[in-house]
């Protein structure tokens, strides 16, 4: 990869990553963000962007830019959020992005989708790039709408559709776990033997990377996991073992423990506790990609982060 490359969505957990990993790698680097600060290496140029819910001016942005990578939108934030809200941002401003990186002539455009634009929260077989799409909630159609625009643009392309991504300062369900991991009792996981796939941040990072640098990525969409997933019990005693803790898992029956999550209108919590998820990124991997971070590994130095925060 030559040239300037434009991050959206910079600040947030995968683009301010990404930003110093690429600034720190020599490349000249313009990070997109609602609210400019700070936070990056002096080399990094720092834009303003609007709202993604009104119309952006992408030709300014996209002035001098080779490649860019396309991370900002709504992320997966739960029912509350409308429809026409995911749409207007993770559909509408792709789409808009897409055609104004055409006509500027950008060579490549990485689109950071998601693997719920292909499934809901559980999958009755392993999935991968033949699976066909079939989004269950407002963000994975507005993600798959998002893909289709883009394709239907005629930038050049490389489409990535990655799962639960893990690692330093991640929020959300898997924050969660490894604060219940940091607790010193024991916890009724052991009984849990469904499959998650998951991702490493810094897994995902390397796959833009790839694509970036790698022509026969053009046009492709991949999807994106660690190679091994783990049950919900690996992943504790991995949390747990970067601690330096024995696992501590007791094995309770499953069955009172689903009824108690729908009870409480929490099924699709339950959903991704208790049901699989396995994505196979064996494409992307026979293309050449090679995640750096093992799982297990991954997962202790998140243990240890929150053992000493």
């Amino acid at each position: 990869m030559t040239g300037h490359v434009l991050i959206t969505g910079a600040s947030g957990f995968i683009g301010r990553a990404l930003v110093a990993d690429l600034a720190a790698a020599g490349h000249p680097v313009r990070a997109a963000m609602r609210q400019p600060a700070d936070i990056f290496a002096r080399t990094v140029e720092v834009v303003a962007v609007s709202d993604l819910t009104r119309p952006v001016e992408w030709r300014a942005l996209l002035k001098g830019i080779e490649t860019v990578v396309h991370l900002a939108g709504i992320a997966h934030a739960g029912l509350e959020i409308a429809e026409q809200a995911y749409d207007r941002v993770n559909r509408l401003a792709t789409a808009e992005l897409a055609e104004a990186a055409q006509r500027m002539g950008v060579k490549r455009l990485v689109f950071a989708s998601s693997i719920r634009a292909q499934s809901g929260p559980v999958a009755s077989s392993v999935l991968d790039e033949t699976s066909a799409p079939l989004p269950t909630d407002a963000y994975g159609r507005s993600k798959l709408a998002a893909e289709q625009a883009i394709r239907a643009s005629n930038v050049p392309f490389t489409i990535l559709r990655p799962v639960l991504i893990y690692g330093p300062g991640v929020k959300g369900n898997l924050a969660r776990l490894a604060r219940l991991a940091k607790s010193p009792w024991p916890l009724p996981f052991g009984s849990f033997s469904n499959r998650r796939s998951i991702l490493g941040r810094q897994n995902l990072i390397d796959a833009i990377h790839f694509s970036l640098r790698t022509p026969a990525t053009q046009g492709e969409t991949y999807v994106v996991a660690d190679p091994e997933p783990l049950t919900l019990a690996e992943m504790v005693a991995a949390l747990r073992a970067g601690q330096g803790r024995p696992p501590g898992l007791l094995p309770v029956p499953l069955t009172p423990i689903a009824a108690a999550f729908r009870a409480m209108g929490k099924t699709e919590l339950w959903d991704r506790l208790g049901g699989e998820l396995i994505v196979n990124p064996a494409r992307l991997m026979q293309a050449g990609w090679r995640p750096p971070v093992a799982t297990r590994d991954g997962l202790a130095a998140m243990g240890r982060e929150h053992r000493d925060a």
